[in-house]
């Protein structure tokens, strides 16, 4: 029986094409890691492909209290936090997240993902508009997607463009309309950060509400790891911070953290939270153990920060090109597609594990192999990094 909304399923035939040319590279199954490593059919892979950026997943004090929430309260909480999914836990980590983004308060979900469909969905309402940047994270474009209001999207880091759309729109329209502008902390695949100094200036000067979505600087970014706003010295300028416990904290799950009448708002309304389970006890656990971490081994975000430095310098001197990176996110820039996949078989068969990233997440021939680095790195394992880039770099003539 032919069923014509399954004509695009029939019809998908890229993904085949490149198993059946053996440079498939998603889907990996690991079979068992370490802080750095990962073992992927028996074999040992170094990790420069994770977002575990302070090497936490494997911190003893973060297994031990994993351990502990799980025989106290169970595998999980078996209902939405609105009803019966409410854990003291949940309640805990808000109270500590607040204190260290310098909030008022703090909500959290059950994914990052759910955070922003959360936060996005519910405060942009039919007669408002939210401007993105055009790199911003597939959730916040389907938060945005998801909300009632008007989407505009501007060049990423263009601000003069943003500029333009403010001027145009909150002229034009009446008091009613909000408006509010997101961005991430953080580019996922780029690594630069967000010129949050003139957001707060644009948006306060014509009444936006800024949204930062910091999963990918939440932990080692500003003097205690609290994320873009403290970076720049900007906590109290900026009204809303979006993080994920999927990275720095080692786990899973999401929060906001902002004034403490939104917060309530959100509690009450957002659909994410309220129609999904709750984060499971140990995962909270986790998150709450990798907090206290962050805040008493301030080493690790300094070992971090010296590995980006390395690293960074080390693939320039080679020749590769890593555009603007400024963070232990670091793009190899390959190009065309078919490239790009046979430069990951060569490293992933040499022992090291990186994402190969495709359009539409990028552009058209900006195809890039997408490296990442965490504190527990040792030197040698970063010389064999750089040493096996090289070698594939030369033979595909990348460098």
């Amino acid at each position: 029986m032919h069923i014509p909304i399954f004509e695009k399923c029939y019809t998908f035939t890229r993904a085949r094409e490149v198993m059946a040319a053996g440079y498939y590279p998603y889907f990996v199954p690991i079979e068992g890691t370490t802080a750095t490593e990962s073992f992927v059919g028996g074999k040992r892979k170094i990790m420069v492909g994770s977002n575990n950026y302070l090497g936490l997943t494997h911190h003893p004090c973060v297994i031990e209290a994993a351990q502990a929430a799980l025989k106290k309260y169970g595998s999980g909480c078996t209902g939405s936090r609105f009803l019966n999914g409410n854990m003291d836990l949940h309640e805990l980590l808000e109270s500590r997240l607040a204190e260290f983004i310098g909030t008022e308060a703090a909500l959290v979900f059950s994914t990052g993902y759910q955070t922003n469909l959360g936060v996005i969905g519910t405060l942009v309402g039919r007669s408002d508009r939210v401007y993105l940047d055009k790199l911003d994270h597939a959730s916040i474009v389907d938060a945005s997607r998801l909300a009632y209001g008007e989407v505009a999207r501007f060049k990423h880091g263009d601000l003069e463009n943003l500029r333009r759309q403010l001027e145009a729109n909150v002229v034009a329209e009446s008091n009613d309309v909000g408006h509010m502008v997101v961005v991430d902390g953080v580019f996922s695949m780029e690594g630069d950060i967000a010129d949050v100094p003139r957001l707060v200036e644009l948006c306060e000067e014509f009444g936006a509400a800024l949204v930062v979505d910091d999963a990918h600087a939440i932990g080692y970014l500003g003097p205690t790891g609290a994320g873009t706003a403290e970076h720049f010295g900007l906590t109290d300028r900026v009204p809303l911070t979006i993080g994920t416990f999927s990275k720095s904290f080692a786990s899973i799950g999401g929060f906001v953290a902002g004034p403490e009448s939104v917060i309530h708002y959100l509690r009450h309304h957002a659909r994410s939270l309220i129609f999904s389970a709750s984060m499971p006890p140990a995962a909270v656990a986790t998150v709450l153990a990798a907090l206290e971490v962050i805040q008493k081994e301030p080493e690790r975000r300094e070992r971090l920060w010296q590995i980006t430095h390395r690293m960074m310098d080390g693939f320039r001197s080679l020749g590769f090109e890593i555009g603007p990176t400024e963070t232990p996110i670091i793009p190899i820039m390959v190009g065309p597609m078919e490239k790009t996949f046979i430069f990951w078989k060569e490293v992933f068969d040499a022992g090291v594990f990186t994402n190969p990233v495709m359009p539409p997440a990028v552009p058209e021939n900006s195809c890039r192999l997408r490296t990442s680095y965490i504190a527990e790195h040792t030197d040698d394992q970063l010389d064999f990094v750089l040493e096996t880039f090289e070698q594939v770099g030369k033979k595909l003539a990348v460098i």
